[in-house]
């Protein structure tokens, strides 16, 4: 298949994700590329009235890009990773993961304050499992409220004083050169952040010859790697991006992938946690995939299954 004059480049219609598609698409335009950019409207984006959960399953900011690449209106769809459901959808590929951003969520408040210093009762803004388990296991004294929107409606909720503060990505924030606003970055183990957060993938149809060469250069092989390890944890647990899961996979000074992975569960009482970490230990191509099978069956093994189950039915019901 011939490179076509225009790559047609889809996304959500965003700020941030309209930003992200357009660092994306600048690289490809230095690389000599014509490209037109497609603004598609996803279920998650129609429904802020719900918490995502309620919206449906997997994949609520995606299906919509997904079908739109399968339909051919489209030649590659810019995701979130930690979006993207970790089975791959028959007929797609993810073809590139660029150099990630900063894989933490930070704490943003309207004065300088930590998570550990904010006030007894303060009010914390996130609609996160994940986030919501691990505020409470820190501090059950707060008040954790669900807020949903784009990054700047939540800003303008908390500006306006609905909330003490906000637990975000680093990276949208980042990106829309708001780094200002961070007023303290949750790191693990402390603070485990979301499969794949920080990194963006660019998915395209699999039989694209022609796109696979174009995307090439933008890939970062060891962004790549770390989140194959997240993303190989998350599946074996068959825990969907909804999931209380966390990790975070890098390599250490000596080039060794190195993956830590949390399973919490919100009991009502109080909060269960478990964790694991791992180093690939060299083992040849599969590494990556390995790995995360590896942390995810300790994690089984300490009870990570059973734990998902009960927070599953709690959210369904």
């Amino acid at each position: 298949m011939e490179m076509p004059r225009i790559i047609r480049v889809g996304t959500r219609a965003s700020a941030l994700a309209r930003t992200q598609t357009g660092l994306m698409v600048d690289r490809l335009r230095q690389l000599g590329h014509t490209v037109e950019v497609e603004l598609i409207t996803t279920q998650g984006d129609r429904r802020t009235d719900l918490k995502i959960a309620q919206i449906g399953s997997d994949g609520v900011f995606v299906r919509e890009l997904e079908r739109a690449l399968l339909d051919n209106r489209i030649d590659a769809a810019v995701h979130s990773l930690k979006d993207l459901p970790t089975a791959e959808t028959p007929g797609l590929a993810l073809a590139c993961v660029p150099l990630r951003g900063m894989p933490f969520d930070v704490l943003v408040a309207r004065t300088p304050t930590t998570l550990e210093t904010l006030c007894v009762g303060a009010i914390v803004g996130t609609s996160s499992i994940r986030r919501v388990a691990q505020v409470k296991l820190l501090r059950p004294d707060l008040v954790v409220r669900g807020i949903r929107g784009n990054v700047d409606t939540r800003l303008r909720h908390l500006d306006a004083g609905d909330y003490d503060c906000l637990i975000l990505a680093g990276a949208g924030l980042e990106r829309l050169g708001l780094s200002r606003r961070i007023t303290q970055i949750l790191k693990p183990e402390a603070f485990w952040p979301a499969v794949g957060q920080g990194a963006l993938v660019i998915q395209i149809r699999a039989d694209d010859a022609a796109m696979h060469r174009a995307l090439e250069p933008l890939d970062d092989p060891a962004t790549h790697r770390a989140v194959t390890a997240e993303r190989s944890c998350l599946q074996a647990l068959a825990g969907g991006c909804l999931a209380p899961i966390g990790a975070w996979a890098r390599d250490n000074e000596a080039g060794i992938l190195q993956l830590g992975a949390c399973v919490l569960e919100d009991c009502g009482e109080e909060i269960k946690k478990i964790t694991m970490q791992k180093d690939s230990g060299g083992e040849g191509g599969s590494e990556p995939v390995q790995l995360g099978l590896r942390v995810a069956e300790s994690l089984i093994l300490q009870g990570a299954n059973e734990m998902l189950t009960r927070m599953r039915d709690g959210v369904s019901s």
